[in-house]
């Protein structure tokens, strides 16, 4: 007789226990505090049926902002301006809820499936702590100050190129004799009232040669003066076109050389050399007349010319071969 008794108050025990942890358990069939419209039904809230179609929604919305907004509160019996205000948010709350398609789907979600409570805690605030702004436009926003970051560092790079180049003999002579024939620098040689200190003077003739450097003398390299069609942006809009405009050129260059036989011109040479030396455009560029002449002479488009030449030069680039 002990025994039963004994395993009846063990059962009693358990029951009891569930009971206590089920309480704090939240309700299956339960609004959920804090999500949407709190325990209150965002249909109940505007009056209008699950399948409502979006235009009633907003008429239902209008219609009852405009009796229980705060400012009109004494016109409303038994309202207060505090409780007229706690109306007004709730209102405006089931509406913000079911105007937006998805948000609406979730709380439909939520209203047929209560028991996943905490998958419902994840989509609400999910959606209301993601960014409200098209990602299309913080990577345009984005392109846009990179390419406007690179074109001015450019310039300032491409600035301090030229004052390094005044200074260069080659180039400070050529300026010099095209500023002569231009006759900018007798104008810095003023008598009379107008003269000026030799200071002044010399600024004024480096300021011209800077200038006629910048102007007037091709620059080839990395020194040529920056285009806006190098920054990002547009090379990102250009990149349909030049990847088309490279697919015709292969097709052309298969079609002279590979299948017609023709002999290489000297600038279809000098590609294959670049090509062979790992050079950038502006770097055989930056190459004098007679640089690239040289080049020619050793016939370095030809692969077993060009690894001779390397191989004689100790491993290093062809460019330094030549220079």
């Amino acid at each position: 007789m002990a025994a039963p008794m004994k395993n009846g108050r063990h059962f009693g025990q358990w029951i009891s226990m569930l009971l206590f942890w089920g309480g704090l358990i939240p309700s299956a069939t339960a609004l959920i505090e804090g999500l949407y419209c709190g325990t209150e039904i965002c249909y109940d809230v505007l009056g209008v049926p699950r399948d409502a179609v979006k235009s009633d929604i907003g008429r239902a919305y209008r219609q009852l902002a405009r009796k229980y907004h705060p400012d009109r509160f004494s016109s409303l019996t038994g309202e207060t301006r505090e409780s007229a205000h706690q109306h007004f948010l709730l209102i405006a709350t089931a509406y913000e809820t079911l105007k937006d398609e998805d948000s609406r789907r979730d709380y439909d979600y939520m209203l047929d499936h209560p028991e996943e409570y905490y998958s419902h805690y994840y989509t609400y605030y999910r959606r209301r702590l993601a960014p409200k702004v098209d990602v299309r436009i913080v990577i345009l926003v984005t392109v846009v100050a990179i390419s406007i970051f690179q074109y001015y560092s450019w310039w300032a790079s491409y600035t301090e190129a030229i004052n390094y180049l005044s200074t260069v003999p080659k180039y400070r002579i050529q300026a010099t004799e095209i500023a002569k024939q231009l006759g900018l620098l007798n104008k810095t040689k003023e008598k009379g009232k107008n003269r000026r200190s030799k200071e002044e003077i010399r600024e004024q003739e480096e300021e011209v040669i800077r200038d006629i450097i910048k102007n007037k003398i091709d620059i080839k390299g990395g020194y040529q003066k920056p285009k806006i069609l190098d920054i990002l942006l547009c090379q990102i809009v250009l990149f349909p076109y030049c990847l088309c405009a490279y697919v015709v050129w292969y097709c052309k260059w298969i079609y002279r050389f590979t299948i017609c036989r023709e002999e290489y011109g000297d600038e279809e040479k000098l590609y294959i050399i670049r090509r062979n030396m790992k050079m950038s455009q502006s770097q055989l560029d930056s190459l004098e007349a007679e640089q690239r002449d040289t080049l020619l002479e050793r016939q370095l488009w030809i692969k077993d010319n060009y690894e001779v030449c390397s191989s004689s030069s100790g491993g290093t680039t062809g460019v330094v071969v030549v220079l």
